[in-house]
């Protein structure tokens, strides 16, 4: 971990209105902002939005895309040092869930507004968070390690948690690389889709398999902790409606939380994040 230090330049590694609220919030803070953006985003809001702001290479007539610019993390860390920034907020989605990206700005001297690499890992894999959850005594459903290649392995698997099965990208969120599959027939075209969407959007093609709970809600707790070893929950935001799986809509509190929940959902998520050291 980095020494703490003042913040009086910030890079956002993101775009549009992800990218614009934490412009805004270093505003009112008095810390200047650095933007980047893709060639496609070269008339983005957010680039106008910044106090200075620098065009990431590839995309346009190179046909990488725009995705495969805000996750060129070396692209980043020179755009980063060239400015002179102290700090890069990653926002979300994109480099925000990447270790090697936290790495690559500690080893630059430029703090990363987010958890320590070894958490991401631990954390931002969900089969080891779930192994974690596991161990700090936190309650989950029925889910596999990362899958095998060989389809007799995988359904083996499968056929082990018992249908009907979500698969999810190990790495990564937004919906990305999940596929509700219903029976067997189903099985190996989902995975193999599944790890097709998860390396675009990921760079990691890590899939597993979960016991699918239908008609759920989607329920966090929001968690903050510090560097001094104190960490509390900032009680729980019902993300249910969705639309391909992304959420639309965050309502705090959950109408459909009870308090005896809300207090027991809240207790074993700081004991979940304080087992691996959550800042």
């Amino acid at each position: 971990m980095l020494t703490p230090r003042p913040i009086r330049k910030l890079l956002v590694a993101n775009r549009s209105e992800i990218a614009i609220r934490v412009f805004r919030a270093a505003t009112e803070l008095g810390i200047r902002t650095v933007a980047i953006f893709a060639a496609e985003d070269k008339l983005g809001l957010h680039r106008f939005k910044a106090d200075e702001a620098y065009q990431l290479p590839g995309g346009g007539s190179s046909g990488t895309g725009p995705i495969a610019a805000y996750l060129a993390i070396p692209a980043i860390i020179d755009i980063a040092r060239k400015a002179g920034v102290d700090a890069i907020h990653p926002g979300y989605g994109f480099l925000s869930e990447s270790p090697d990206f936290a790495e690559a700005c500690a080893a630059a001297g430029i703090i990363f507004i987010g958890p320590e690499p070894e958490t991401m890992r631990a954390l931002g894999d969900k089969v080891s968070a779930r192994q974690l959850a596991i161990a700090a005594d936190v309650p989950v459903i029925p889910a596999s390690d990362p899958l095998p290649t060989e389809p007799d392995a995988i359904k083996a698997i499968a056929a082990g948690i018992g249908y009907p099965l979500m698969l999810k990208a190990s790495w990564g969120g937004g919906g990305r690389g999940m596929r509700p599959i219903e029976s067997e027939d189903e099985l190996i075209d989902a995975v193999s889709a599944g790890r097709r969407e998860s390396k675009a959007a990921f760079g990691r093609d890590e899939v597993y398999l979960e016991r699918l709970i239908r008609q759920a809600r989607h329920v966090e707790v929001q968690l903050l902790g510090d560097a001094h070893g104190n960490l509390v929950h900032l009680f729980e935001r019902d993300c249910s409606i969705q639309r391909r799986n992304q959420k639309i809509i965050e309502e705090s509190p959950s109408s459909v939380v009870t308090p005896e929940l809300r207090k027991q959902m809240g207790e074993v998520a700081v004991k979940g994040a304080l087992s691996v050291g959550y800042v």
